[in-house]
C-alpha cells in the first residue's frame, strides 16, 4: 500500500482498470484522489520557466498549494525559480530531465532521464521528489521497476487542461465541468524544455477557475508523500 498522497487525509487509490495491459505490465498510476472529500490538486508540467513565477503569484494571491512536475534540464537552467516553488510551500515532482516520449525509449534512457533529474532537483533544494509522471501520460515498461527502486510513486491526472491548444475561456469552462471531488488537474506552467513559455492562456484561465471553483467548495491541496 501506497504511503498517504495527502498531508490531511489517506489515500485509497484507484488504480488503471483491469482492462488497460499497462495495469500488470507496467505498475499501478495514480490518477485521482480520495473522492470522499472536496478536495482537488493543481499540478503543473515542464517548468520552471519564465511563466512559473506568475502562476506562484497567482496561487499565492489565493492562499493555495500545488505541484509543480519539472524537468531536471529546466531545474538547471532556473534554480532560483524551483527555489522559489519550494519556498512558497508547493511539491515537486519529477518529470524526466528532456522531456522525451518514454514509451520508444530503451531502459537505460529512461533511468537516466529520472535519475539526472532527481540529481538536479536535490543539487538545487536539497530535496529529492518522491512523485513522478511521465511526458504526455505516455510511460515506459522500464517504470515498473524503476519507480520503486527510486522511491517514486506514479502520477497521471483526472482532467487534462489542454492549455497548450485551447484559449483560456475554453480551458476553464472544460475544467469546470470535468472537475468532481478528488480530481487531479494537469496544466502547464513550461513548454517541455523549450527556454520560454507563452503561458498566458493557462494564467488567464486560472484566474477565471480558481474562485469559481473555491466558490463551489472545492479546497486545494498538494500532493504530497
Amino acid at each position: 500500500m501506497w504511503a498517504p498522497l495527502l498531508a490531511s487525509a489517506a489515500v485509497s487509490y484507484t488504480a488503471y482498470s483491469a482492462a488497460w495491459p499497462s495495469a500488470q505490465q507496467w505498475g499501478s498510476c495514480i490518477h485521482r484522489m480520495p473522492n470522499n472529500t472536496r478536495c482537488i490538486a493543481l499540478t503543473f508540467d515542464d517548468g520552471p520557466s519564465n511563466e512559473t513565477h506568475r502562476i506562484l503569484e497567482l496561487l499565492e494571491f489565493h492562499c493555495i498549494t500545488a505541484t509543480f512536475f519539472v524537468c531536471g534540464m529546466n531545474v538547471e537552467r532556473r534554480p532560483d525559480t524551483t527555489r522559489e516553488i519550494v519556498a512558497a510551500g508547493h511539491n515537486l515532482g519529477n518529470h524526466t530531465y528532456s522531456h522525451p516520449c518514454l514509451l520508444p525509449c530503451s531502459a537505460d534512457r529512461v533511468r537516466d532521464e529520472l535519475t539526472r533529474t532527481q540529481q538536479a532537483i536535490h543539487e538545487t533544494t536539497q530535496l529529492f521528489p518522491t512523485l513522478f509522471r511521465a511526458p504526455y501520460g505516455l510511460r515506459s515498461p522500464a517504470l515498473r521497476s524503476l519507480l520503486p527502486e527510486l522511491g517514486l510513486t506514479g502520477i497521471h491526472w483526472s482532467v487534462l487542461g489542454h492549455d497548450w491548444e485551447w484559449d483560456a475561456e475554453r480551458i476553464s469552462k472544460y475544467i469546470l465541468r470535468q472537475t468532481d471531488s478528488g480530481s487531479i488537474i494537469c496544466l502547464h506552467d513550461g513548454d517541455r524544455v523549450q527556454p520560454t513559455a507563452d503561458r498566458s492562456q493557462t494564467i488567464q484561465a486560472l484566474q477565471d477557475l480558481i474562485p469559481k471553483l473555491l466558490d463551489l467548495g472545492y479546497c486545494f491541496t498538494r500532493l504530497a508523500l
